[in-house]
């Protein structure tokens, strides 16, 4: 289906079936896309394994609501790079310096 090769916007989330985990981390990360992804199990040790193998700025496990104003915002690869909102978001724009006085 042409929406599981585009990065939809909006409330979609397709859902497709797999064989082994390595398949389902394959076609998840096949794409040149990494803004969200989602992972629905109630298994914790499957829930970790997955967020961790995901090519994804943000990952949502067992919720949708992967953002909010005070969190990091962002892809990665053509979906963005970096993060908006949260102290994330400033870093670019925000230069460290130590200064020591006697």
């Amino acid at each position: 289906a042409r929406i599981m090769s585009e990065e939809p916007f909006g409330p979609i989330a397709p859902t497709t079936t797999f064989s082994t985990f390595d398949d389902m981390i394959e076609r998840a990360n096949s794409l040149p896309y990494g803004l969200a992804s989602f992972v629905f199990t109630r298994n914790l040790t499957l829930a970790q394994k997955t967020e961790a193998a995901l090519e994804a700025g943000m990952v949502g496990v067992n919720h949708m609501m992967v953002s909010t104003p005070e969190t990091p915002f962002g892809g990665v690869h053509e979906s963005g790079y970096g993060s908006e909102s949260g102290i994330e978001g400033l870093d670019a724009y925000l230069r460290t310096k130590f200064v020591t006085e006697m």
